[in-house]
């Protein structure tokens, strides 16, 4: 008759939530807000990190419209220019002097003719020239230059 604590005023406070129907029942709903957390937080981990994985030598590539072509099993040689005109076949640096001796003794071991020329947008047409002259006195007749999608068709 008192307005005293009771024993089932008790149970009612602290984990026990009470449901439409009067009763209480623990709380068994799963909370996916730290998940959301944690996942936003490895998607701007790998954001950050994609870029990071681009591998050779840092070249800013001229853009065009043209479609890539399709990749084969053997890795095929990579010539590259950097702005600064350093040469580099495959990972290693190159000097010009030594550019077609070098070529004639890797297509002399190679079945495959092919060569991919990555240069910089910022070199010039004669540079470029000069080296695939380079490339086709070395016995490399299949010359593919390397650029990035999303340019002008002019």
């Amino acid at each position: 008759m008192g307005g005293g604590i009771t024993q089932s005023n008790l149970q009612n406070s602290g984990r026990r939530r009470f449901s439409k129907k009067g009763g209480n029942r623990l709380m068994s709903e799963i909370n996916v807000t730290p998940f959301v957390d944690v996942m936003l937080v490895l998607l701007i981990i790998f954001m950050v990190a994609a870029p990071l994985l681009t591998v050779g030598v840092e070249i800013e590539l001229p853009k065009t419209s043209a479609k890539a072509l399709p990749t084969e099993k053997e890795a095929p040689l990579t010539l590259s220019l950097t702005k600064d005109k350093e040469l580099y076949l495959q990972d290693t640096k190159i000097e010009f002097s030594e550019l077609i001796p070098k070529l004639k003794q890797i297509a002399e071991q190679r079945n495959d003719n092919r060569i991919f020329i990555r240069a910089d947008g910022a070199n010039n047409y004669s540079t470029i020239m000069e080296i695939m002259g380079a490339l086709n006195s070395s016995n490399f007749s299949n010359i593919s230059l390397v650029t990035e999608s999303g340019g002008s068709t002019y």
